[in-house]
């Protein structure tokens, strides 16, 4: 699948190479699972698959190689293009919105009985979270409606792209009862120098404020940007909760 990014003069863009980590009890839930800027989905699939969830299939997609503008213009995998990691700079809305169409087209085919969630770590985690914008809007940016039903949304050391605009989605009646039973868990670190721990905490605050009543925002003392096993044992109790997983199988 490919597309073409914002500007006139982008390139149409090849995603990469999509990793899968079957369930290995009763299949309950499929999570496609973003991975952050420079990185491929071979590195979070192969921690995924230790996880003590097996009632989760995981979808672990490689984001396009392009050019960065933050990076001056150095190609590097990334969902989208970030100009400047700053809460003024300009959102890439053709990319975000090629990223979440590619996700939703990931659990396209999945059973109808099976919840289905996004997640992910840094951009991959933004892009996660404006998935979840898309969803309760019913629709992308550019107008096109959104097709998958979202059951939990998790993002660890990201934020929230377009917060600016938010309310703008969450006006109509069926926009907030999906913003307010859609369970969201953000997760940062106190020591992240790359994406500020503010910028997390401010994330979490426009949700909540704009109707997404079932946020949850947990902060770790002295984490950078990368995940634990503290953190990744808040992400299996909260996913195991949220979507009433059995556990392990027999």
């Amino acid at each position: 699948m490919s597309f073409t990014g914002g500007g006139t003069v982008r390139r149409a863009l090849e995603f990469g190479r999509t990793y899968v980590v079957r369930s290995k009890g009763r299949h309950q839930a499929t999570i496609v699972w973003l991975h952050g800027l420079g990185d491929n989905g071979s590195s979070w699939s192969q921690l995924l698959e230790t996880l003590p969830l097996p009632n989760i299939k995981w979808i672990c997609p490689t984001a396009p190689t392009q050019p960065i503008t933050v990076f001056g213009g150095f190609l590097s995998t990334a969902w989208f293009d970030v100009g400047d990691i700053s809460e003024d700079a300009a959102d890439d809305i053709e990319g975000l919105d090629a990223a979440a169409a590619h996700a939703a087209n990931l659990l396209s085919t999945e059973p109808a009985d099976i919840k289905l969630g996004v997640g992910g770590f840094s951009m991959g985690a933004a892009t996660s979270l404006y998935t979840a914008t898309c969803f309760t809007h019913g629709k992308y940016e550019n107008g096109n409606p959104y097709p998958a039903k979202l059951s939990a949304v998790v993002g660890l050391s990201g934020w929230l792209p377009c917060s600016k605009t938010l309310k703008n989605k969450i006006g109509q009646d069926e926009a907030a009862r999906r913003a307010a039973s859609l369970p969201i868990l953000l997760c940062h670190g106190k020591g992240d120098d790359v994406v500020p721990h503010k910028f997390g905490e401010k994330s979490s605050r426009a949700l909540s404020s704009n109707g997404f009543q079932d946020t949850t925002f947990k902060s770790y003392s002295g984490l950078g940007h990368y995940t634990i096993p503290e953190e990744m044992d808040e992400v299996c109790a909260w996913l195991t909760s949220k979507l009433g997983l059995e556990g392990r199988s027999a």
